[in-house]
This record gives C-alpha cells, structure tokens and sequence, in this order.
C-alpha cells in the first residue's frame, strides 16, 4: 500500500488512485465509520474483511438489477476496484420502522411500522455531528439541486426494496439505512450512482430468527447480534477464517 497514492482516508476506508484514470481503489479498514451523532473509534480484527464482502454482495445485486453503483469487482480480502464519483456532501437516511434519533425526536416506540418510507438528509461533516437538514438547505447551499434529490428519492427507495427484500429472506428486518451518492459523467451526460459502501455499518437490523420458549413464545424482535459475522453467514459470504464479534452500528 506504502507505494500507491492514496487519495483520500476515512475513519473506515482508505482511497488510491486505481489502475486506469476514473478508478479507484477503495481499502476497508477494521475501524468502525461514525454514525449520525458522533464518531465511533472502536476497531475489530477482520471487520474491515466482512464489510468488503457484504458491501460486494450488496452492490453487485444492484447493479444486477439495474440500479447504478460506483463497484466495479472486488480485488482482494480487504480492497475493491470502485469507479471515481464526485461524493455529493450527504447521507441519505431511508427508515421503514421507527427507531434511534427518529424514536427520540418525535417519541415515537421503537420497532413501529412507519406509514411509508421516509427520507432524511443529513450534512457530511463531522465537525458538526452530521446534521439533519431539509431539501431547502441543500438547495440554498447548492449541494443538490431539485432535479438530483428528485433523483436521489428514487435511487435510495429502489436501495430500499431490494435491500428489504434481502433481509427480510434472511430473517432480518431492515429498520434503516443510510447510502451516499455520487455525480458521474459520460461524456456530456451527468448522472447519480450509489457509492461509498452499503455494509452493517451503515444499517440498523433486528433479528426476526428468535427462539421460542418452552411455551412456544418468542421475545419481540430486538438488534441482531454480532452483526457482521451473522449477516455475513446468512447471506452466504463468510470468509472461513475470519471470525469477530462487534455490535451492530446504528443509524441515529
């Protein structure tokens, strides 16, 4: 790694330049990324390992189907070749169930059914703890126009249905999510691709696999436990040797 250039590094990932000009080489590290609130320093051994794999797994369902994303193939354990996007400055927040900052905020229980989906923004900078802001904020700052959150809805709700649709064959219920967005161009025509990673870190998951009591009861769906390593196994991606246990990283 010490003789490629390295183009940008977060507290989950680090960017080189890729082989050919318009790629790069997106590295995952074992650090946890921050959530909507404040930054989370913790680091698990051969996490960076399973969030490479599940995010492959993720992105290539998408681009199976027809929703545009920065992946291109993964290359090794850790690193995957990833198309260069200009990154616009948001996290898209799609949530399905009341839960975290949305709970507290509004005080509804956590684990209600929303009537629809919902979209939120939230300002990248972490400075500032990632804010919540409103489509007239992104508009007056001109970090979106109409058009690209017109287009970003859309993008981000198909995200929602296939990912849905995942977990829920798995035994999981997707409570949010959070996805990041970027602007590529093909010759004179711009458009919007999912980039950055979809991964447990960027995810709230509750466990709909819960064992039953000798009455034939079963507890009310909570988090799902070692998030990584599980997901990972239920979706038929775990490395055979790498094994941890981490918390699941929740969206505020």
């Amino acid at each position: 790694m010490a003789r490629r250039k390295k183009v940008y590094e977060g507290k989950a990932k680090i960017l080189f330049e890729g082989p050919e000009p318009g790629t790069l080489i997106q590295y995952f590290k074992d650090d946890s990324a921050a959530d909507n609130v404040a930054p989370i320093s913790t680091a698990t051994e051969g996490k960076g390992v399973l969030n490479n794999r599940l995010s492959e797994f993720f992105m290539s369902g998408l681009n199976a189907i027809g929703v545009p994303t920065h992946f291109m193939r993964r290359l090794n354990m850790r690193e995957q070749l990833v198309r260069m996007a200009e990154i616009i400055p948001l996290e898209i927040v799609v949530r399905n169930f009341a839960a975290g900052d949305l709970s507290r905020r509004l005080g509804i229980p956590e684990g209600t059914p929303l009537p629809r989906p919902i979209v939120e923004y939230y300002y990248k900078d972490d400075k500032l703890g990632t804010p919540l802001v409103s489509e007239e904020h992104i508009i007056a700052f001109n970090w979106a126009n109409q058009q690209d959150l017109d287009d970003m809805v859309a993008l981000a709700l198909r995200v929602n249905d296939f990912l849905s649709g995942v977990m829920l064959g798995v035994g999981v219920r997707l409570m949010d999510f959070r996805l990041e967005v970027g602007r590529i161009w093909e010759g004179d025509y711009m458009r919007l691709i999912v980039a950055d990673e979809i991964s447990p870190e960027s995810m709230r998951l509750w466990d709909l696999r819960l064992p039953e009591r000798a009455d034939g009861s079963v507890d009310d769906p909570g988090p799902l436990a070692d998030v990584h390593t599980e997901l990972a196994r239920r979706l038929g991606v775990l490395p055979s040797n790498v094994t941890h246990t981490t918390k699941p990283s929740l969206i505020n």
